[in-house]
């Protein structure tokens, strides 16, 4: 396969689950923004997934124009409406390489967001029926993904740059959560524990591994280490590794062997780690360190397998 090729499909897979991930945090973000009107919960992610030269928005506590920054905002290219489209774009240019049920299904998640009655009606009567929908759609996405398209170099770039930005946002967002608690000085275990675990689909998982009362120790050592959790970040990086590991014939060794090592030594890392026994500050730091190793395997990809520099 060109690597022109590869990396078209490998960020088709990043798009799609960046905005998968996304949206499930805004919706999260919304429901708890009702619950507890009086805190401004916006702002982090804002700073995430929203425009930094958008300053009207950046002090905006107004959900509903914030949801439409997010969400449906042309200008800002972290929108949901922009993952979709560049995604659309990607899947244009290699429709030989993909399944026709996986263009149209992406044709038609793309028409729509574009969908003006549809956005204009939601956003002014229940953001979350419509924040629901486009959850659905994208997970009609990975299904169609996994139930017609062959296991071929195509698939295997895909789900690459899925689980790679799976294990970014997962870190991204744990992050974040531990850093408004150690700025707080507090290690509020209720609430914004299960937020969290809400915005990474983990809330019935722990709920059944747990039994229990949410503590900090537990929520993070399930978010980062729990391999039978799909979106935990060791999870994540096994199912790269797998999916990588399908390279090894098409791949020049001495590529091969510097992405192994990298993948292997992340993996380890968090494996190998005591995070969920750290106190804040050493979580805080441990995951900053993660999230370096996982752009740094995102730089290499990059670099030995799609030619950039």
């Amino acid at each position: 396969m060109l690597s022109r090729v590869a990396d078209t499909i490998y960020w088709l897979g990043r798009y799609m689950e960046r905005n998968n991930g996304m949206l499930q945090v805004i919706g999260t973000t919304y429901i708890s923004s009702q619950d507890e009107p009086g805190e401004l919960k916006w702002q982090p992610l804002i700073k995430i997934y929203g425009d930094p030269d958008e300053k009207e928005i950046a002090s905006e506590s107004n959900s509903r124009k914030i949801l439409d920054h997010l969400i449906f905002s042309h200008t800002n290219l972290a929108s949901a409406y922009n993952n979709i489209m560049q995604s659309r774009e990607n899947a244009r240019s290699v429709q030989d390489h993909i399944s026709k049920e996986v263009w149209q299904c992406l044709n038609d998640y793309y028409h729509l967001m574009r969908n003006d009655v549809i956005k204009n009606k939601a956003l002014a009567e229940d953001p979350i029926s419509l924040i629901d929908m486009l959850i659905k759609n994208g997970l009609m996405f990975t299904g169609t993904v996994d139930s017609t398209m062959t296991r071929g170099e195509g698939f295997t770039y895909l789900n690459i740059g899925k689980f790679l930005e799976r294990a970014i946002h997962t870190t991204e967002i744990t992050k974040l959560e531990v850093s408004e608690l150690l700025a707080s000085n507090s290690e509020k275990e209720s609430a914004d524990l299960r937020y969290l675990l809400y915005s990474l689909l983990g809330f019935e998982v722990y709920l059944k591994t747990y039994k229990g009362s949410f503590t900090l120790k537990n929520v993070i050592e399930m978010i980062i280490q729990n391999t039978d959790f799909p979106h935990s970040v060791l999870y994540s990086l096994e199912r790269l590794y797998k999916y990588f590991e399908r390279l090894r014939s098409e791949s020049l060794p001495q590529n091969f062997d510097e992405m192994q090592f990298l993948i292997g030594k992340t993996m380890n890392n968090i494996k190998y780690s005591s995070v969920h026994e750290a106190d804040l500050a050493e979580m805080q730091a441990f995951l900053a360190q993660t999230r370096y190793d996982l752009f740094e395997i995102a730089g290499a990809f990059s670099k030995y397998y799609f030619g950039n520099t």
